[in-house]
């Protein structure tokens, strides 16, 4: 009997230890981590678009005084920084040709006038005529010609910027004056191709300058260029700088600014975005059923505390994780709190 309760009471002990050995095993099961988060509804915010950029200033008209006729200067009527009219007379070319053409034409305006009373009187014929007025046509062009190129006069009104010849030199082909209007100026800009279908004619820009810290020169947008650069994905679009107080000048620097206006986009938190290591990716968490979702995002404007989200990677309404969200990775439970 001693050695059956001995059996019995080795059996009871080996199946006591077994039990225990199998419940301290399930207490060493680690709990499920769940990371303590808050979120934000994902919204929109009205935004104003503005697109800043620097060009260089340019005059609004220019022209090269390049008379098409050859000889001798015989007076130049300007200096450069001379500011001149339109009409005022700036050179003076060799006038042999001129006055050569002038009594040419004032003998044909008088034999043109003696043919149409012979022709009304049929004493010449029509062939006759013609072969006249002909000749009287083609005097007259080239005499308005010679005209134009022999006394040349401004076209607009401006400011000398050059001077090549002085008087009595021969005329070689080189520009003898360059005569460029500075009352407006003109610029040139670039503007990402995003941005077409919202620029319009005659919408304002406004200019600064380093050189007048304290200034702002509004200007408009006068021409549209209508192609977009393939490697730049850029269109060009041509400024009118009025220059009231005559304080610009060609080939000054300058910023611009247009004003794209108002809009609608979404904007969230910045310190809601989080950079992808090793990459310039940002992304940012959703919260779906309580579990992280890792969303890529592209990021536009920025202020001091909000980025826009471009595309739509984001949907107004959508939870987004704003504290906690730089201890999770893609598919760890969250718990929120407020």
């Amino acid at each position: 009997m001693k050695l059956k309760e001995i059996l019995i009471l080795s059996a009871v002990v080996a199946l006591t230890a077994s039990c225990g050995s199998g419940q301290a095993e399930s207490q060493t099961v680690v709990e499920e981590r769940i990371d303590q988060v808050k979120v934000s509804p994902v919204s929109t915010r009205t935004v104003t678009r503005e697109f800043e950029t620097s060009t260089t200033l340019q005059a609004y008209e220019r022209m090269s005084i390049s008379p098409s006729v050859t000889g001798n200067i015989e007076h130049i009527y300007v200096e450069v920084g001379d500011v001149v009219k339109k009409g005022d007379t700036l050179v003076r070319m060799d006038q042999n040709q001129l006055i050569t053409t002038r009594i040419a034409f004032a003998n044909l305006q008088v034999e043109l006038k003696r043919m149409e009373s012979l022709l009304e009187t049929e004493a010449i014929s029509q062939q006759a005529y013609d072969q006249i007025k002909t000749s009287f046509d083609q005097t007259q062009q080239s005499l308005k010609f010679l005209e134009e190129n022999t006394i040349v006069k401004a076209k607009f009104d401006g400011v000398i910027s050059a001077k090549n010849y002085e008087d009595g030199e021969l005329y070689s082909g080189q520009p003898i004056l360059e005569l460029v209007q500075i009352s407006t100026l003109k610029a040139l800009v670039n503007i990402p191709e995003t941005f077409f279908p919202k620029v319009k004619k005659g919408m304002k820009v406004n200019l600064t300058s380093d050189i007048y810290p304290n200034e702002i020169f509004p200007a408009s947008i006068e021409i549209i260029y209508p192609t977009i650069d393939p490697m730049s994905h850029t269109f060009t679009v041509e400024l009118k700088i009025p220059n009231k107080k005559d304080i610009l000048r060609p080939g000054m620097y300058a910023s611009s600014i247009l004003n794209m206006g108002e809009q609608e986009a979404i904007m969230i938190p910045y310190q809601a975005v989080l950079r992808l290591i090793g990459s310039n990716e940002r992304y940012v968490f959703l919260n779906d059923n309580n579990v992280a979702k890792r969303v890529f995002v592209t990021m536009g404007d920025r202020n001091d505390e909000y980025v826009e989200i471009l595309g739509e990677d984001l949907k107004i309404g959508d939870e987004l994780i704003t504290t906690g969200q730089a201890k999770l990775v893609d598919g760890s439970k969250i718990n929120i709190v407020k």
